[in-house]
């Protein structure tokens, strides 16, 4: 077994710990939302997101799966990412009466189920495949836009459908091509997004949360550019094939 330096160890610690902090930052969120503090839940829903969009390629350069292999980063992240990507974003939609029927906060939450389950949820080029459970950002949305009800239901159950739909969606921080400009753009859309929410009656002149829009509207487009339909068999195949040699 390879020696690693104190340093090492600690840096790759390090990033767990920053990993596993989302859980923390989702239970604040909670909190806040069932506190009727909307504004700060949204604003710590930006923050888990932030911790998120980081912490994978810091684990990468930490070679946190080397270093500390009996720790499987991977599978922490997932843990964290359904607690803050679906939970957290679904619980915020109830507490603040965008949701009205459990059958409706039921449909995100059971796709999303399969979604972070499946084995082919990210492909080799580095592609989340279907509706990648961003309800974190459509959460913010809703509540910024005072959604009706009957609106919030319909735009959860499409959403929750095209978790199924085997469309390849772009992973921004393993990106092959256009990463800075992906990558610079979520940075200000978190920005933006969380101007709009902490100041809304100096940022609503600048109509920050109307600008912001168009950072999910590049990334969707993108995504059809770049990605397109997953051919799901075919690498199910390949990879039963691996296994049979």
């Amino acid at each position: 077994m390879p020696n690693h330096t104190l340093g090492e160890r600690t840096r790759a610690w390090a990033v767990h710990l920053l990993t596993a902090s989302g859980g923390v930052v989702g239970l604040i969120a909670l909190e806040a939302a069932a506190g009727g503090d909307f504004r700060a839940s949204a604003l710590w829903m930006l923050v888990a997101l932030s911790i998120d969009a980081v912490d994978g390629t810091l684990a990468r350069r930490a070679r946190v799966s080397e270093v500390v292999p009996g720790i499987d980063g991977r599978r922490l992240d997932d843990i964290i990412d359904y607690l803050n990507y679906v939970i957290v974003p679904i619980a915020f939609l109830s507490f603040s009466g965008a949701i009205e029927s459990v059958w409706v906060a039921a449909a995100p939450i059971l796709a999303s189920g399969y979604g972070f389950s499946q084995a082919d949820a990210k492909t080799e080029d580095h592609f989340f495949v279907g509706f990648p459970s961003y309800w974190n950002v459509v959460a913010i949305y809703v509540w910024v836009f005072d959604f009706s009800v009957a609106a919030t239901a319909l735009l959860l159950i499409a959403l929750a459908f095209a978790v199924f739909i085997p469309l390849k969606y772009v992973y921004p921080s393993r990106m092959q091509s256009l990463w800075w400009s992906t990558n610079v753009g979520a940075a200000l859309w978190v920005v933006v997004v969380a101007l709009a929410i902490g100041f809304p009656e100096r940022s609503a002149g600048w109509h920050l949360i109307e600008i912001s829009l168009l950072y999910p509207v590049w990334y969707v487009a993108l995504s059809f550019w770049l990605g397109g339909l997953a051919h799901r068999e075919l690498r199910s195949q390949k990879r039963e094939g691996a296994e049979a040699s």
